[in-house]
């Protein structure tokens, strides 16, 4: 635990840290970057075009392509991007990034207007442009990973840094090697900007946070996510920590002081500027005298030695911590209490994630974004918390957990049976597991449920749905939950 006043020096550091210019106007200037700037950071070839047209908007994906946009071809295991890229400036693409591809005179002559750059890989290409683009801006850079909640407390924290800073932030699921740049090079008048970062094995996050250039480093806790791939929870533990080898020199790290990994490891640190949180071991933030129900807490937040009233609009303990963690950011950018509250009360939760739909006299809890075990207990936990006469889980798959699977859904079981969940339906292989440690931990075997497919599923909740049902939905994104949860969101109307 650091001195009272270490943490007083490090809320200043804001201050110190970022010399932020602006225009005329009160407003923080737009850096666009010119075709010539590609060229120069991504070693490439002008096949022909002005060098000296600004390059503002970048896409991927032709069908989504806008009059003016800059069109990356990047190459995956089933597709080659470069080879669409007729299709790009036919929709109004200025100017196109390519590999492996010749253009003849005819697109030559018909697209003089445009820019047409060949890379070795465009994929490094739009990485190395990410990176150019984000040292043209002196701003605060919130990076968030972790095993689990890392949208949900980067939802928080833009929430908080909103109140003092027009922020950026990491849209829906955009948190690897393509959507960290692409979030990046979204960047125009923005002072602040908050980014997600997701890996499923080592390597992956030091490449982002190299590129992404943080000021503010956050983990929101280490858990069994991708343990598949990477073996334990010690290599979990390295993989997360990555996101340090891109931290500003004058940064901070902020970590959530509770979860075991972190706390051994904050022990030992010497070398990083820490602000922690927690609810049982003492932190710079803390939560004390918490009230959770299924839709919402609250909470008396502990900090500087002052109490304050922190209300949580989603219901669950995890999401006290995110917003302690929230907390953290918001003091280090040296934000009002009074806003930081705020931010966290007003926050909007991004689609999929622990979402409340109300279908009629029935709830849906629609969490299937995807899942590791620490994400299923914690849904579990807040099902069972929900004010409704019957509670049913809909559980199926987690992925990517090699090895371990057998043993963490097998001690999914084990919650439904512990939170006394009055029904349960499973689907997918390793899910029959979740319902025989169910099974095996008392509960009726009249209220299991196992099927094969998704339809099963909904047309079994169709025919046997009741007043005040609440159903949690959740699984890995590979299962496809989302098709019930639209189905039922028609079907129970």
């Amino acid at each position: 635990m650091y001195p009272f006043s270490f943490y007083k020096n490090l809320v200043k550091w804001e201050n110190k840290a970022y010399n932020l210019k602006e225009n005329f106007e009160g407003r923080f200037t737009m850096k666009n970057i010119q075709v010539k700037d590609i060229v120069r950071e991504c070693n490439g070839s002008l096949v022909f075009g002005n060098e000296n047209i600004e390059c503002i908007n970048f896409s991927t994906d032709t069908r989504k392509i806008e009059n003016g946009d800059v069109y990356v071809g990047l190459k995956g295991e089933k597709f080659d991007g470069s080879k669409f890229f007729k299709d790009a400036l036919e929709k109004g693409a200025k100017v196109c990034i390519l590999q492996n591809i010749e253009i003849n005179d005819e697109i030559k002559n018909k697209y003089k207007d445009r820019a047409i750059i060949v890379v070795e890989d465009t994929l490094k290409a739009l990485q190395n442009i990410a990176k150019y683009k984000r040292s043209l801006y002196n701003i605060p850079v919130i990076a968030i990973t972790g095993s689990v909640g890392k949208t949900s407390t980067k939802d928080m924290v833009a929430s908080i840094v909103s109140t003092k800073y027009k922020t950026l932030k990491t849209e829906g699921n955009f948190n690897n090697h393509i959507g960290v740049p692409l979030t990046i090079l979204r960047l125009k008048d923005e002072e602040a900007m908050v980014v997600e970062m997701g890996m499923s094995n080592l390597g992956e996050i030091s490449l982002l946070t190299k590129i992404a250039k943080p000021t503010i480093a956050v983990i929101t806790n280490v858990g069994t996510a991708h343990i598949g791939n990477l073996g334990s929870r010690e290599n979990i533990l390295k993989a997360k920590l990555e996101i340090l080898d891109g931290l500003d020199k004058n940064g901070c790290l902020i970590i959530n002081n509770d979860n075991d990994m972190l706390h051994m490891w904050n022990e030992k640190n010497k070398k990083y500027n820490v602000i922690d949180f927690g609810i049982s071991n003492k932190s710079y933030a803390m939560a004390k005298e918490i009230n959770l129900d299924g839709e919402g807490s609250n909470y008396k937040l502990n900090i500087e030695n002052n109490n304050y009233d922190v209300n949580v609009p989603i219901g669950g303990e995890p999401f006290v911590y995110n917003s302690l963690c929230a907390v953290c950011v918001g003091k280090a950018l040296n934000i009002s209490i009074e806003n930081i509250i705020s931010g966290i009360k007003n926050f909007k939760l991004t689609k999929n994630r622990m979402e409340i739909i109300k279908v009629n006299n029935i709830t849906i809890i629609n969490d299937c974004y995807n899942a590791n075990f620490d994400s299923m207990k914690a849904g579990i936990e807040n099902l069972a918390k929900m004010n409704a006469k019957r509670k049913i889980a809909i559980l199926g798959d987690m992925l990517e957990l090699g090895e371990y699977s057998e043993k963490l859904h097998k001690a999914v079981g084990k919650e439904v049976a512990k939170n006394n969940i009055n029904e349960l339906i499973v689907v997918g292989n390793e899910s029959k597991n979740i319902a025989n440690e169910a099974k095996k931990c008392g509960m009726n075997e009249e209220n299991i449920h196992e099927f094969d497919k998704n339809d099963d599923v909904i047309k079994y909740i169709k025919s046997n749905n009741k007043e005040e049902d609440c159903i949690l939905i959740k699984a890995s994104n590979g299962m496809h939950f989302i098709e019930i949860v639209d189905e039922l969101k028609k079907q129970l109307k």
